[in-house]
């Protein structure tokens, strides 16, 4: 019997209507577009808003959407995975209340927390299921609220983040296509350079760590760039070597969407073509798990089956890694069969 391998059989993500640009972020923080731009690259993010909005609100819409585009029932579903830093509680699970308010039932739920690099993580963890052979169908959620755990006084993190989430349908198959190799590292290293402090068994929450901002993310910007710059075109460069793909054969480049300094880095550093590098980072910021299937979804109709392409992704812990993975269906079929 061949290989089973995990393929991505359909795409789908979910913004925040509300658009809070540099100028209004200027207002609440003392920054400016021009400075904003000229070192992250952003010029607005996605903001949900309201009470009581977690970011199952976001995975659950990009769910009901994705039933519908890959004509799936929700009992065929074996599983559904949510990589996510911000989970509306720390128990249950936003991937079970996603599952519950889709009508996904008796299904293995769970959440999966790798920060930025959670979608790369969660590919590999959905191919290992998928070769067991005991899983036909998984969804794999990935995404955040950052504007939960950002502080809008702190003018060095608050221009990065935005809040976003994507939703893939992932099955089986015999052919040559879907999840072709992953190469997934940590360093501990990275405790201190980029954590949120409080809300853990560590910190639990009190009027103290409140005050502090300790419920928000901190890190060591200069840290942090130094090693994403390293192990993004590292690790890119490495799955590349491993399965012998050259500049010429890969088709796309799917770079985590931390700020463009980062990510113009890792372009230089790889040698690929600007014009086969998905950017997006412009319009929604930083939404951590969420950049990478942010961009496919909206390069989508540019996607045909087979295309081979380079995701990877750096994040806190540290975490990184790169999964090269083959496309599975023709993007623009799909894209022109929903418009109808």
């Amino acid at each position: 019997m061949r290989r089973l391998n995990a393929v991505i059989t359909g795409i789908t993500a979910k913004v925040p209507d509300y658009v809070l640009t540099n100028e209004e972020l200027s207002t609440m923080v003392d920054t400016s577009d021009e400075w904003i731009t000229t070192r992250v690259g952003i010029k607005e993010r996605r903001i949900l808003k309201g009470e009581q909005q977690g970011i199952s609100v976001l995975g659950s819409s990009a769910v009901k959407e994705l039933l519908t585009k890959t004509n799936t029932a929700p009992e065929e579903v074996d599983a559904v995975i949510f990589a996510t830093s911000t989970p509306d509680h720390i128990l249950p699970s936003a991937a079970s209340i996603v599952a519950e308010q889709n009508g996904i039932k008796n299904a293995l739920c769970f959440d999966m927390e790798v920060a930025c690099s959670g979608f790369v993580y969660g590919l590999e963890i959905c191919n290992g299921l998928i070769q067991t052979g005991k899983y036909k169908k998984i969804i794999l959620l990935a995404g955040d609220k950052m504007s939960s755990i950002t502080n809008y006084k702190d003018r060095t993190t608050c221009p990065l983040f935005g809040d976003a989430a994507g939703a893939v349908m992932i099955e089986s198959t015999e052919e040559n296509i879907g999840v072709m190799d992953a190469e997934l590292h940590s360093d501990g290293v990275g405790y201190q350079p980029l954590h949120m402090k409080a809300g853990g068994s560590k910190f639990p929450s009190t009027h103290k760590t409140v005050e502090n901002a300790e419920h928000t993310v901190h890190q060591d910007g200069k840290v942090v760039y130094k090693h994403a710059v390293s192990r993004m075109s590292e690790v890119s460069l490495s799955i590349m070597q491993r399965n012998n793909l050259t500049i010429d054969d890969v088709n796309w480049l799917v770079p985590h969407q931390a700020n463009m300094r980062i990510i113009d880095a890792t372009i230089g550093r790889t040698g690929l073509p600007r014009e086969k590098v998905m950017i997006n980072i412009e319009r929604y910021g930083n939404t951590s798990a969420g950049t990478i299937p942010l961009c496919l979804w909206e390069w989508e109709a540019k996607l045909k089956k087979g295309d081979n392409i380079i995701l990877v992704a750096f994040g806190a812990g540290f975490s990184w890694g790169s999964v090269y993975l083959k496309w599975g269906y023709d993007g623009d079929k799909v894209a022109n069969k929903m418009e109808k």
